[in-house]
């Protein structure tokens, strides 16, 4: 199968107060802590869907979005990440907020009650399913994962499911790849006590899965399938040292999606959870779900980052990008046409656009009419346009040594060899399309006629 790696559950708002405590609050014997900064990231099937898209190139998204302010901000935290597909949700987006000082957590607040509508599924998420190569369930007993139509498609698909399962939620699909429980969810889920081993023996037979695996933290994974239980330990250049205080907030997370990015791959399933054992070690290591946060305030990103990171995403996959320029000052029908057909040509459209200082130098010092950042706006909001780029230089020769695309666009009033760009297309292996101009419209006769009255 050639379809995407898809996660399936439900995604929470995980938030951090990072502060410094040095003294006890007067009215009671409990730590007062100076809040220094909020932290932002998705947790659940949000976090599992991101740590996904580090081992596998295509990766979607099903999840329920609250059309509240947090369901807005989760909307953002993932755009460029991953695909969505997205439920209704009732009731108010779930936050998780950890209150931390000096690094350490203090106390969790929970607030929120959202559930997934059980709705009819549209045709894309049910298209998405169906074609998937490997799907990873992340149950946060919040709806996703006991929708009917989602766990009817998940019981009938050929792609391995690695169910990653919750108290709170329903049991796996029948046939599951493999079932990841903790080891105290795993006792929780079969009523006795036992060894790792032993309850992941007796989960196995009693979810009808192909296989189980029982995290057990530092020690690595009890792995139960039908050759038998071995124990997968962490290898040594992946352990934290005893020294260290890990935080492991997204440990179980990390792990379910490098197993299944491993089985999305092709690996037999002892190499993928091998491989997940020290893929979650080295996360721990790295800072866990931390290191994933984004302050609360918004931070632009450098111009023209995230037409960049489209463009390598777009190549990894196999896809074409397609690139055009100009200053684009007042957008009319020529240059809608010419975006629509520059579009057509790849997977990807990225416009380069001249910064103002950059027009001025062009067109001279009564343009643009337009600043750049409306520019940019009204470029965007057009269905053609999949990211925009501005550069400062008269031409876009620098902007394109990095962006590299494989076809650039330009209209036909311009001959191939008047491109000052055209050369070093072509270095990286690119072509120069030249699309037919709309008779009867340039920005300039716009600006004369209004001038004119």
């Amino acid at each position: 199968m050639t379809g995407p790696l898809v996660v399936v559950g439900d995604t929470l708002l995980d938030i951090d107060v990072d502060g410094n405590a040095d003294r006890l609050c007067p009215e009671a014997p409990v730590p007062v802590v100076d809040v220094g900064r909020e932290w932002h990231r998705p947790g659940g099937a949000g976090l599992a869907a991101r740590l996904a898209a580090r081992s596998a190139a295509d990766v979607v998204l099903v999840t329920a979005l609250g059309a509240d302010e947090g369901g807005a901000r989760l909307a953002r935290l993932l755009a460029g990440e991953v695909e969505l597909c997205t439920l209704p949700l009732e009731g108010e987006t779930v936050r998780k907020t950890r209150i931390r000082a000096a690094g350490q957590s203090v106390v969790r607040l929970d607030h929120g009650d959202g559930r997934a509508a059980h709705e009819p599924l549209d045709e894309r998420t049910v298209a998405v399913l169906r074609g998937a190569s490997a799907i990873l369930v992340a149950d946060y007993g919040r709806g996703v994962a006991s929708h009917p139509r989602i766990r009817e498609l998940l019981a009938a698909t050929e792609a391995p499911v690695v169910w990653d399962p919750h108290p709170r939620g329903g049991p796996p699909v029948p046939g599951a790849a493999l079932v990841t429980p903790n080891d105290s969810e795993a006792a929780k889920f079969a009523g006795v006590a036992g060894t790792p081993g032993e309850l992941a023996e007796r989960l196995r037979t009693e979810w009808a899965a192909e296989a189980v695996a029982v995290t057990v933290g530092s020690k690595g994974a009890v792995l139960a399938d039908g050759t038998g239980t071995r124990t997968i330990p962490v290898p040594n250049a992946a352990r934290v040292p005893a020294s260290v205080r890990p935080d492991t907030c997204g440990a179980g997370d990390r792990f379910a999606s490098a197993v299944t990015a491993a089985l999305f791959e092709g690996a037999a399933l002892p190499n993928a959870v091998a491989s997940a054992v020290e893929s979650a070690a080295r996360f721990v290591a790295a800072g866990a779900a931390t290191a994933l946060s984004e302050p609360a305030e918004p931070i632009r990103p450098p111009e023209g980052l995230i037409g960049f990171e489209l463009a390598e995403r777009v190549r990894r996959r196999g896809g074409r990008v397609v690139a055009t320029g100009g200053c684009f000052d007042i957008l009319h029908p020529g240059h809608v046409t010419l975006l629509r057909r520059a579009r057509e040509l790849g997977d990807a459209l990225i416009v380069c656009v001249n910064s103002d200082e950059s027009v001025r130098r062009l067109k001279g010092p009564g343009r643009p009419v337009v600043t750049a950042a409306d520019r940019v706006r009204v470029l965007s909001a057009l269905e053609s346009v999949d990211a925009v780029v501005v550069f400062e230089e008269s031409s876009p020769v620098e902007v394109l040594r990095t962006l590299r695309p494989d076809v650039w666009v330009k209209g036909g009033d311009y001959e191939g060899a008047d491109l000052p760009e055209a050369d070093v297309i072509r270095e990286n292996g690119g072509k120069v399309v030249l699309v037919p101009t709309v008779e009867g419209y340039s920005t300039t006769r716009l600006i004369e006629t209004v001038s004119n009255g």
